[in-house]
């Protein structure tokens, strides 16, 4: 069985962008063979960036919101991913979005999370490993 995955919002992002083929195909290649979660904190980073930088309509936005959801499991963060956001924050001098997505992953029993953006091959709460798969 393979391991459980947590897609940042880059690595959805690099998916529905065109200027960096490299990126896009990785991107594309991680969300259909992986078994993947996502957040709606991810969902909503999703939706603003594609509407806002890539001019997507709204009505486009919404059908890359229902690709994202039959490609990867959706997590709804609660208070505890809450809660737990701030213990990671405190703990690792991360901003609270960038732990909220770390603390997503950790309650969906992650042992990857795939980011651009947060140190590479950093290990989380002695389970969770963070991977650029961009280098």
């Amino acid at each position: 069985m393979s391991d459980n995955v947590f897609l940042d919002t880059n690595i959805l992002v690099y998916s529905y962008s065109s200027t960096e083929p490299y990126k896009q195909a990785n991107a594309q290649k991680l969300i259909l063979d992986t078994h993947s979660f996502i957040s709606t904190q991810v969902l909503q980073e999703l939706t603003n960036i594609i509407t806002k930088k890539f001019k997507f309509s709204y009505e486009n936005a919404s059908a890359a919101i229902e690709e994202c959801c039959k490609n990867s499991r959706l997590v709804i963060n609660t208070k505890e991913t809450i809660l737990l956001a701030n213990q990671i924050a405190s703990r690792y001098n991360y901003s609270f979005y960038d732990s909220l997505i770390i603390s997503a992953a950790l309650e969906c029993d992650c042992t990857i999370l795939y980011s651009e953006d947060l140190q590479h091959g950093q290990l989380i709460n002695e389970r969770l490993k963070i991977i650029n798969p961009f280098l």
